[in-house]
């Protein structure tokens, strides 16, 4: 029988959080890793989300990694598929691929307590790996709400990030449950060509605009030339950013002035009060995400398009029915309706040290150490593990910082030396995660009046964090060997000699 493969590091996902995690593994030394990915391609949430008029909505410069600047982005905010090539790109040029595990998808991880590695299976078969780095991403499950009489409808039904290319919508009446940031892109790219888009919305959402434009070929080329000078688009994007974070999370009242600009925005296209007052939220600016569009608005007041301000409850044939009693004849039915991100499927497939899943020790509400290590599963780690997600800046600069703890994780380790793990201590989770939900009170996400994907079911919000990108980078910058336990190989026990 063939030996078992063992490797020093597994990467589960080759999403931004997965690439970035091998890339920061190699320069770490670390070249007997493999990155188990359960589709056929790399490329995360951006590979899966094909839906028409699919864009990032924080600017190019931004939305990359630091360590692989791209100068030849061709809009301040970059489409789908140029953030796909990206990662391609990035895979390529720093030598990832023969890493690679495609249609890998990871069933079983459990923790082996003899020889203090994790026994992983997957759909391409099983392996050991000493430390595992789990980058599946909190958007990349489809969650689609359990509708009565959905099984009924005689038309294509789908999620917008499973969106079905076969299905041609011209011409047809289709019906959009959602209004989130899937949603508000969905809705302008598609309302030109169907005859008639119901819109199904149980909470309207602010919407700024988005100031998209073409990058012109000269600033390309002197961000080619001169590389400081993308560097520096990048930081200024940053820092704006960065001196927004008190409003959302010390003085939401604050908030009013950005809401008052949302207003003038929606005013500027949507002309009929009716209209107006369904789409005007009641709840403070930030605290469901902010979208951003300048197509949106104009898209919905449309003749072809009919928004209704309840949620769908019923479906009958294709005859969709809200919750306020509204009927609506569709053809086809598009899910908006987000991911499982308070719930992640991959804590069902964790079994850590004392036989729990991680989905078990997760039932109270996800919490982990820094936002990386679980109590009692040792030497496995997770990136945009919870309370690590932004409200208004960009996720690549919190995975960045969560890899420079993942490689002081893996310094760690060496200097300890032999067969040796690192268990996150009850204790130090615990209070890492109080300091995080007190701070959390006062912010806009806790304190704006809405119930948004952030919150669990709880209603706790296990998925932002409090503070500026800088404080998490402070935060992670090394492992403290005092949050931990070292655990090492159990010796014979001897035998007991009585007294």
């Amino acid at each position: 029988m063939a030996e078992q493969e063992h490797v020093r590091v597994a990467v589960i996902g080759s999403g931004f959080g997965g690439l970035g995690a091998a890339v920061r593994l190699r320069r770490e030394g670390v070249t007997d890793f493999v990155v188990l990915e359960r589709a056929g391609s790399v490329g995360g949430t951006w590979r899966d989300n094909t839906y028409p008029g699919c864009a990032c909505d924080v600017p190019s410069h931004l939305y990359s990694f630091s360590f692989a600047p791209n100068p030849d982005w061709p809009r301040t905010f970059s489409g789908q598929e140029h953030i796909r090539a990206y990662l391609e790109r990035v895979t390529d040029v720093f030598g990832l691929r023969p890493h690679l595990r495609l249609h890998s998808e990871v069933t079983r991880m459990t923790w082996n307590t003899e020889l203090l590695c994790w026994d992983i299976e997957t759909s391409g078969g099983s392996l050991r790996a000493d430390l595992v780095v789990s980058a599946t991403g909190p958007l990349s499950d489809p969650r689609i709400p359990e509708i009565p009489g959905l099984d009924s409808f005689p038309g294509k039904v789908f999620h917008s990030a499973r969106w079905d290319h076969d299905a041609d919508l011209r011409g047809k009446k289709v019906a959009m449950v959602g209004t989130g940031a899937s949603a508000i892109q969905i809705v302008p790219a598609i309302q030109p060509e169907v005859s008639r888009l119901t819109l199904f919305q149980r909470t309207p959402p602010w919407v700024l605009p988005r100031v998209d434009r073409a990058i012109s070929g000269a600033e390309r080329a002197l961000h080619r030339a001169l590389p400081f000078t993308a560097q520096a688009r990048r930081g200024l994007s940053w820092g704006i950013r960065e001196l927004q974070v008190q409003a959302f999370t010390k003085r939401p009242n604050e908030l009013v002035l950005v809401e008052q600009l949302a207003a003038r925005n929606m005013a500027r296209s949507i002309k009929d009060p009716a209209l107006r007052a369904k789409l005007t939220p009641d709840y403070r600016i930030g605290c469901k995400r902010i979208l951003l569009s300048g197509t949106y608005y104009p898209a919905l007041a449309q003749p072809n398009v009919d928004l209704v301000a309840s949620g769908l409850s019923e479906v009958r044939g294709s005859t969709l029915v809200a919750a306020d009693g509204t009927e609506a004849e569709a053809d086809a039915l598009v899910f908006g309706t987000g991911f499982h991100v308070t719930d992640m499927p991959i804590a069902d497939r964790v079994v850590g040290a004392d036989g729990r899943t991680l989905a078990e020790y997760w039932k109270g509400g996800m919490e982990a150490l820094r936002g990386a290590s679980a109590a009692g599963f040792p030497n496995w780690m997770t990136v945009i593990g919870p309370n690590t997600g932004l409200g208004n800046s960009s996720m690549i600069l919190m995975i960045e910082s969560q890899l420079n703890y993942m490689a002081d994780f893996v310094r760690q380790l060496n200097v300890l030396g032999g067969r040796v793990a690192l268990d996150a201590r009850p204790g130090a989770v615990r209070a890492w995660n109080d300091r995080v939900q007190e701070r959390m009170k006062r912010t806009v996400w806790n304190t704006g009046g809405c119930t948004s994907w952030y919150m669990d079911a709880s209603g706790r919000n296990t998925t932002i964090w409090p503070g500026t990108t800088t404080e998490f980078r402070r935060a992670t910058r090394r492992v403290d060997l005092g949050e931990y336990d070292v655990v090492r190989v159990p010796t014979q026990k001897k035998a007991e000699v009585s007294a």
